[in-house]
């Protein structure tokens, strides 16, 4: 939790700031520095590489503590940058390397978890990501006072000085590689039967990364909405920007409670459906307080999202935990840069506020996906139960 709150801390500072960093201290236009965010797309194929080396490593802590030193190296070299390309190789090579920390540490408490488990394993992952959310709220704050003080430079070696210092609170700890028993054969004789392969996990990472491409669109085209079409003062304009975060650190212990009550992905699809009728809420908004409320749904939305998501991916997968969790933690910026396309298109198209209309429905083809594959999870786990003791059955 205080590795993760140090993570939250010092990405959340410098991803505001980085755009006027490009622009005003590399000199890009505005159009290349919107480029940059391409370099996202590079996030899925790390993850999924350095999952499948954590696969078939004996502790994923070590894993861990390299992504984070290579995100610490990198934006110590984009912080002493002075030519435009270096941070966008510098995204490539390192930093797309230091975004699947988080996912090892997460399959480390999988691991952990699978070998004590606690009755509560969704909330107890659940408040473990709770605390990046945490530093993700603050960090913007303490980024934009500490620019303002030193320069974009010294806010982007405050990002790289945070990524050491996740990994201090571990210390030199260990977590062996959980190798899970799903049957026990006639003689007594403990296996380890196959999964269903990743089949699953791509439907349900994709069918994530379609329901979240709203959200670039919210970053982008709320403010300027409720600037130009609502008038609304700077004050009340951040309130409302800032009270969807508050509320989502507030509903994920609530969305976990519900998940290890009523299901992972049932809990889940209800997330993606209040995104949904966020979205609509925001495209038919004539006042302030259709925009609070589409806020209040996203926070909803992303309580399931950032509580859970990762949980149910693990689950999908269970015998590739390190995998499940890189190839899912790498939908937020594929998400974006879907967002960003389709905001593009619909913005033009459409105009402010109906631009948040093609998200509503992309977020509701989601939903019905999320339903469908939540109904073959439950089959596939009657048949597992069946397999393992057919007298139950």
């Amino acid at each position: 939790m205080v590795g993760l709150f140090f993570s939250g801390i010092g990405l959340s500072a410098t991803a505001p700031q980085l755009t006027l960093f490009l622009v005003d201290d590399l000199g890009a236009s505005l159009s290349v520095a919107g480029l940059y965010y391409l370099t996202n797309l590079m996030a899925p194929v790390a993850g999924y590489l350095i999952g499948r080396l954590s696969d078939r490593s004996e502790n994923r802590l070590v894993l861990y503590r390299i992504c984070a030193l290579a995100g610490a190296v990198g934006w110590t070299v984009n912080a002493f940058a002075h030519a435009i390309w270096v941070p966008f190789v510098v995204s490539i090579v390192a930093l797309s390397i230091g975004g699947a920390a988080m996912s090892q540490l997460f399959a480390a408490c999988r691991d952990e978890l699978n070998r004590n488990p606690t009755g509560a394993d969704s909330r107890v992952i659940s408040v473990v990501r709770m605390a990046y959310t945490a530093g993700f709220i603050l960090g913007p704050v303490l980024g934009a006072w500490f620019g303002s003080v030193a320069g974009l430079r010294a806010v982007l070696l405050a990002t790289a000085a945070c990524l050491v210092a996740q990994i201090i609170p571990l210390g030199t700890q260990r977590v062996v590689r959980f190798r899970r028993v799903t049957r026990v054969s006639a003689d007594g004789v403990p296996e380890v039967v196959a999964d269903a392969g990743p089949a699953a996990l791509i439907v349900f990472t994709g069918l994530t990364i379609v329901a979240m491409a709203g959200d670039t669109i919210k970053f982008g085209y709320l403010p300027i909405y409720m600037d130009q079409n609502l008038g609304l003062p700077d004050s009340l304009r951040g309130a409302v920007i800032g009270l969807q975060p508050l509320l989502e650190f507030c509903l994920m212990p609530i969305a976990a409670w519900c998940a290890d009550r009523f299901g992972l992905l049932r809990v889940f699809s209800v997330g993606i459906a209040l995104g949904a009728i966020a979205d609509i809420a925001y495209a038919t908004s004539t006042s302030v307080a259709g925009v609070i409320a589409g806020q209040v749904l996203v926070a909803g939305q992303w309580g399931c999202v950032a509580g859970l998501g990762v949980v149910i991916a693990q689950d999908l997968y269970p015998s590739r935990v390190g995998t499940a969790s890189g190839i899912f933690m790498s939908s937020v910026p594929i998400a974006g840069a879907l967002g960003g396309a389709v905001g593009g298109l619909g913005a033009g198209a459409l105009g402010l506020p109906h631009v948040f209309l093609p998200p509503a429905v992309l977020s509701a083809g989601a939903f019905v996906g999320m339903v469908l594959l939540a109904q073959w999870q439950r089959k596939r786990e009657a048949e597992l139960v069946g397999a393992v003791d057919p007298g139950s059955s």
